[in-house]
């Protein structure tokens, strides 16, 4: 069995703030069926390390960015993590990345300590445990294949790219503090516009750069979504591929979520009873013709927040509703409580977020609503698709990979799983949300979209298969 190493800030069960911990969480136990043993690698964050068992101590550092550092090798559940213990970076109160009062303003160095610590693992190995090769996620995780190369390793790597929206950029004078050499702060290494970008680090010295969808890694080097990084991808087209992103179908099972009423393909009529839990819960009116649509979703500009308005209004006007989970920015909370007050009964919000509320609603759900601008690859499509749940998405990103668009062509085909719509403003969303209702009133087309939804594939399986592929051709190389 071969052993991959993979360095990430968050990972589910443990932290997780979005779908970099799902996937980071996920991976491992998927990769096992490939003859490949993962370990993860995360801070230890105030709290972690007591929720593993077994752990010992597999590495140490007498002055990581400091102080001293402990690795604490344990388990949770199946997956295998290796914890960075630096209480002067990660005990800390708040979440990974900030607390109330907004980013901590070390982060550049509190990142860059754990891909310092994964890239010594990685070229020395940790007590008797040494990978083949590192794999590092997002600007959090791309020191660490960039300190390979500056020291010389020849060790295979791979940075995957969750969301090139954040790319870790500082002020160049925090060059020495982040322990970079000065001859590659260049444009081809890690210089950005006269900053330092610790995600560009990254991409110029892995071996192989992959991102959470097909699609979104040919819209990469496209200047509309590469964020100023286009260029990099563009010049790095032969080792970028798009894998996409599967889901956990143990926890996303309609048949035996503890959360919701139980239900299947054969029995629908259960996803009914939730769908009357959903109406109480956010308080809608108890007889709704039309669809019952959901959104769950951070609450900003780039999941096309500002949209809804207009698809709100044909969505009541066409006789449904719209229950809504999620938080963000002040003006979009604002925004969606306005059209709560405008259209009582019909549009219920809860601001926060709520893992077993969300699995209520896809399971009591007719329709989840992902209006993003750009999305690499998105998981509440897929959550839609596995609880009969129609998805309504832009056509972006891993939303367009994942969602097959209902047409004539699709529908005669008997294979459409959803309402797919371009381009992304607020007229393509009402006419998208128009054409939901009519397939909605359309009974028997409705069912036969939701039971083929329900039986696409979305676990791990063929995307593990694709990883492990890619690092037997990394080792080979």
């Amino acid at each position: 069995m071969k052993h991959v190493l993979s360095v990430a800030s968050e990972a589910v069960p443990l932290v997780k703030t979005g779908g970099l911990a799902d996937v980071v969480g996920a991976l491992p136990e998927a990769l096992a069926g490939q003859g490949w043993e993962m370990r993860v690698m995360i801070p230890a964050y105030r709290g972690v390390i007591d929720r593993l068992k077994k752990t010992k101590v597999v590495w140490r550092d007498p002055d990581l960015y400091g102080a001293p550092a402990e690795l604490h090798l344990g388990k949770h559940g199946a997956l295998e993590v290796m914890a960075l213990h630096a209480p002067h970076l990660y005990d800390r109160a708040g979440g990974p990345y900030s607390d109330i009062r907004g980013d901590f303003g070390d982060n550049a160095e509190r990142f860059a300590a754990l891909c310092w610590a994964a890239a010594a693992v990685a070229r020395d190995g940790a007590g008797d445990w040494r990978p083949d090769l590192l794999h590092a996620h997002d600007w959090q995780g791309a020191l660490a294949p960039a300190y390979l190369r500056y020291a010389g390793s020849s060790l295979p790597t791979v940075m995957t790219i969750h969301n090139i929206a954040f790319q870790g950029r500082v002020g160049a004078e925090k060059m020495a503090t982040l322990r970079l050499p000065r001859e590659a702060f260049h444009r081809e290494g890690y210089e950005f516009w006269g900053d330092i970008s610790t995600l560009k680090a990254g991409l110029t010295t892995a071996d192989a750069i992959t991102t959470v969808s097909p699609r979104y890694a040919e819209e990469l080097m496209r200047g509309e979504y590469g964020q100023g990084l286009e260029g990099v991808i563009a010049a790095r087209a032969g080792v970028v591929m798009g894998i996409l992103n599967g889901i956990d179908e143990t926890v996303w099972n309609p048949q035996s979520d503890p959360d919701c009423i139980p239900f299947s393909a054969s029995t629908l009529s259960a996803k009914s009873k939730n769908r009357k839990v959903l109406q109480s819960e956010f308080q809608l009116e108890s007889k709704i013709d039309g669809p019952l649509v959901i959104l769950v979703s951070r609450l900003t500009a780039q999941k096309g927040i500002d949209l809804l308005p207009a698809a709100v209004e044909e969505l009541v006007a066409q006789g449904g509703a719209l229950a809504l989970l999620g938080s963000g920015d002040g003006w979009a909370e604002e925004l969606v409580r306005g059209l709560a007050a405008r259209f009582p009964g019909r549009v219920g919000v809860r601001i926060g977020y709520d893992e077993a509320l969300s699995h209520r609603m896809f399971a009591g759900g007719d329709a989840v609503l992902v209006p993003s601008r750009f999305e690499p690859c998105g998981l509440t499509q897929l959550y839609g698709l596995r609880y009969g749940c129609l998805p309504i998405v832009a056509a972006v990103g891993g939303l367009v990979d994942t969602v097959i668009g209902a047409s004539p062509a699709t529908l005669s085909a008997q294979a459409a799983t959803g309402v797919v719509f371009h381009p992304v403003d607020a007229l393509a969303l009402r006419q998208a949300t128009r054409r939901l209702c009519d397939l909605h009133a359309d009974r028997r087309t409705w069912t036969a979209m939701m039971k083929r939804a329900m039986k696409s594939e979305l676990g791990w399986a063929n995307s593990a298969a694709r990883y492990a592929a890619l690092y037997e051709r990394l080792i080979a190389q």
